[in-house]
């Protein structure tokens, strides 16, 4: 499960200070020191009770005036810092069933009951409200390929916890895995996200529980929709390249995106299957079991 960051610090910080002190120093979760130091300055800002409230009011006030782009709303985040160096900070709004958001677009929208790791490492603070709760994992992301369906084994129920007002965990990359619970009142969260280069690289799966397998991949990077979209338009050069991502390129990820978008060009069954089991013997076992996958469907 997440690791618990047991921090005591009375004191209070601005967000603007927060900011300013994780960019010069940076934000390392593989380092203690570095995750200390963060873990320090989360603390501080949770202890600020007024700065969240006085942001959401001053951009609501101003926002027919300005258009303001380095804090993105939506209807469960909100931008308080964008990506500097190796990192970016945000708040998480947690609303529980009785909410009308979730009754209207239901606990999906706001990814309630959706077993998945991360890409990626964060630490987070519980800042308003009894937080959300957690069904907690864990699972050993080396013995994953990736295809849907493709076993898990080593996923492991560890237990059932809450985000509670000032808890700090640090969510671990590939290893935590939690499938969360509405809040039991509407909750906020405070998150230091740790941004690298190789991060849209890296896979992020949901996970069918009752199975114990991979349900699919829910991380995809940008590579991908512009790939497709070039090989959907059809020139000869769009054409070349997914030929030779398909059967080279490093990330398998994006090998299947463009076997994917090359099968979508066929409008017959069989010219399909005919690159499909092409696909097959490519040499990547994602692409493979996928493959094989996508020939069942068209049989």
């Amino acid at each position: 499960m997440p690791r618990v960051i047991d921090i005591a610090d009375p004191a209070q910080t601005s967000l603007a200070e927060c900011c300013a002190v994780l960019g010069a120093r940076g934000f390392d979760p593989h380092d203690e020191e570095s995750l200390a130091h963060a873990a320090l300055w989360l603390r501080r800002l949770g202890n600020n009770r007024d700065f969240l409230g006085d942001l959401i009011i001053e951009e609501l006030a101003s926002r027919h005036r300005d258009d303001v782009l380095d804090n993105t709303y939506g209807p469960q985040v909100i931008m308080l810092a964008p990506p500097n160096g190796s990192f970016f900070i945000r708040a998480n709004l947690w609303p529980s069933l009785d909410e009308h958001m979730v009754r209207a677009s239901g606990g999906a929208s706001f990814v309630y009951g959706l077993p998945h790791d991360h890409n990626f490492d964060f630490l987070t603070i519980g800042y308003f409200g009894p937080g959300y709760w957690s069904d907690y994992y864990e699972v050993d992301y080396d013995e994953i390929v990736g295809w849907r369906g493709e076993p898990v084994p080593s996923l492991r129920f560890i237990e059932r916890a809450r985000l509670e007002e000032g808890k700090i965990q640090l969510y671990r990359a590939h290893i935590d895995v939690h499938a969360q619970l509405p809040a039991d009142a509407l909750s906020v969260s405070l998150n230091i996200m740790h941004t690298t280069g190789a991060q849209g690289w890296l896979d992020q799966y949901r996970f069918d529980l009752e199975r114990r397998e991979v349900g699919a991949i829910v991380a995809p990077g940008p590579s991908e929709a512009f790939l497709k979209v070039a090989i959907g338009l059809g020139s000869q050069e769009a054409l070349d390249l997914g030929h030779r991502f398909a059967r080279r390129h490093p990330s398998d990820r994006l090998r299947l995106a463009a076997w994917d978008a090359l099968a979508a060009r066929e409008s017959d069954a069989g010219a399909r299957d005919a690159l499909w089991r092409e696909a097959e013997g490519s040499g990547s076992r994602l692409v493979e079991m996928e493959a094989k996958a996508r020939r069942a469907e068209l049989a």
